[in-house]
């Protein structure tokens, strides 16, 4: 019984060394590479275009909300110095203007900001359509067997970022 229990152990042992020397052959076969898509969204030219596009494309509504903040902080402070001399009906009906005021102000500044935040995923999402073309265009030409957005640690030598970057802006 101990004699056929050391040769089925010893067979274990051989093919898991076996499986392993396998496993290791074939992972220095297969290529992973990275891109960090931030970078992407900072450095690419198309990312950089899209930005400078909403910028000028909300610039006019956001500075209307800056005057509109500032009008009715100068109202609100307005109210502060002048509610203790105020009739109590007249304090009243500025108090319930300024939070009318305030309820406006505060609702166009959602709307703006929904609106920034759906044109800017707008806008990102085809900067990543086309950065992914390249990528898939980068890992073919290099036989890259995977490649991955995100990771929490990537050794540097597996950034392909640059690569990706330089077929981005190349391209028109």
């Amino acid at each position: 019984m101990t004699s056929s229990f050391f040769r089925f152990f010893s067979r274990a042992l051989v093919a898991a060394v076996a499986g392993l020397v396998v496993s290791t052959a074939m992972a220095q076969d297969f290529r992973i590479g990275f891109v960090n898509t931030e970078r992407i969204f900072r450095e690419a030219n198309q990312a950089k275009a899209a930005q400078t596009k909403l910028e000028q494309e909300f610039s006019r509504r956001e500075k209307e909300l800056q005057s509109q903040a500032s009008q009715l902080k100068a109202a609100s402070e307005k109210f502060e110095r002048e509610a203790p001399t105020l009739p109590e009906a007249q304090r009243v009906t500025r108090q319930r203007q300024l939070v009318n005021q305030d309820q406006e102000f505060q609702r166009k500044q959602r709307e703006f900001q929904e609106d920034l935040n759906l044109r800017k995923n707008e806008e990102l999402q085809q900067v990543l359509e086309r950065a992914n073309r390249v990528i898939k265009q980068v890992a073919e030409a290099e036989k890259y067997d995977l490649v991955i957005q995100e990771a929490v640690y990537i050794n540097p030598k597996h950034d392909i970022t640059d690569k990706v970057l330089s077929g981005l802006n190349s391209a028109k």
